[in-house]
């Protein structure tokens, strides 16, 4: 099991408010670059990205398809075509479709101009590909995510949000659907704010691999503890799965109606880029019901800093919450969580 496979599945606090670090410090201070709907007349530069669904799998094939993945990601495409040939799953079909995406190198002539149609008809050849597999397979969101992605490197953007949109209604619960919504969805954070439990995972789950985490986790969640099914939760949305680990949150809450973690995750689980009220509604009021609660403080500062570019002034008010969870348990794991955040953002101006 690789390294990038490991990180996938992990309940502790540390990993989860590390992620949420990363992508709010990337929404503070990223350009407008990426997969934003934008007007295009042209096809884009380089190839589309590529990303796979495949969670914790450790088969054979999935071991290749991500070896095809990473050679992909290193610009090493034909490499990659040669293992995305060898399956006949819509992850490989896809790969093998963008592996051979074309180069405006190609198209060069002798005196140094590309031959520009010939070089468009190439792209819309692959685009092409991917769209019969999208008929074929209309509900499959990571066929409809590259289907999105090969549009928009094609110049067509509006073509491109539709794909992404599709994506998002066919497989809600799926981290292809997530990534849709992310292009959408471009002045946010990719993914969404995790829920940080203000209590540590089970003694030597870091020990195992990745489909037996998951595994473990699960069955514990089978029982009426709410603990365990805040852990299971966070494993699925950490895997993309967001539907599902609102459902764990949910059931978490309903079993434990006087328990601030149980309540701040279901709140956390419910943010929507297209509505982050839903989740700041539920959220705001248990600063009031738990008023010495860190972890109330400690999430609505950090769902604040995904707001950054949207709502001016939430960076600041982000901070202030952070600092409140740290002084109101300066000795808790949500307090060290706050100020690992804060440190992050000591120096950090929105743009």
């Amino acid at each position: 099991m690789s390294p990038r496979t490991r990180m996938f599945v992990i309940a502790g606090a540390v990993a989860a408010v590390a992620a949420g670090t990363t992508v709010a410090l990337a929404v503070i201070t990223s350009s407008d670059e990426g997969g934003e709907p934008r007007a295009a007349e042209a096809p884009l530069a380089g190839a589309p990205p590529l990303v796979f669904d495949l969670g914790v799998r450790d088969d054979p094939a999935a071991r290749s398809l991500r070896r095809a993945e990473r050679l992909y990601s290193q610009k090493r495409r034909p490499a990659a075509g040669r293992i995305f040939r060898r399956y006949d799953s819509p992850e490989a079909r896809v790969g093998a479709a963008l592996a051979a995406w074309p180069g405006s190198k190609e198209f060069r002539g002798e005196d140094g101009e590309i031959d520009v149609e010939a070089f468009e008809r190439a792209v819309e050849s692959n685009v092409a590909k991917i769209e019969r597999l999208a008929e074929e397979r209309p509900r499959d969101a990571l066929v409809l995510l590259h289907l999105g992605y090969a549009n928009l490197w094609a110049g067509k953007s509006e073509d491109a949000a539709d794909a992404w949109r599709r994506a998002s209604r066919a497989q809600p619960d799926s981290p292809s659907a997530q990534r849709a919504n992310d292009a959408l969805h471009p002045d946010f954070p990719p993914g969404q704010p995790l829920f940080v439990p203000s209590f540590p995972a089970p003694r030597g789950l870091d020990r195992l691999q990745p489909p037996a985490q998951l595994e473990l986790l699960a069955r514990a969640a089978r029982r009426d503890d709410p603990r365990a099914k805040l852990l299971y939760g966070l494993a699925l949305q950490r895997l993309g799965h967001r539907v599902s680990a609102r459902r764990q949150y949910d059931a978490a809450a309903r079993l434990a109606p006087r328990n601030a973690d149980a309540q701040v995750a279901a709140a956390v689980g419910r943010f929507d880029k297209a509505r982050p009220s839903a989740a700041f509604s539920r959220l705001g009021p248990l600063s009031r019901r738990f008023p010495r609660a860190a972890t109330v403080r400690f999430h609505l500062g950090l769902l604040l800093l995904w707001l950054a570019r949207n709502q001016p002034g939430s960076v600041e008010e982000g901070k202030r919450q952070l600092r409140l969870a740290r002084a109101e348990d300066p000795g808790s794991r949500m307090a060290r969580e706050a100020n690992r955040l804060l440190a992050g953002l000591e120096n950090v101006r929105v743009r």
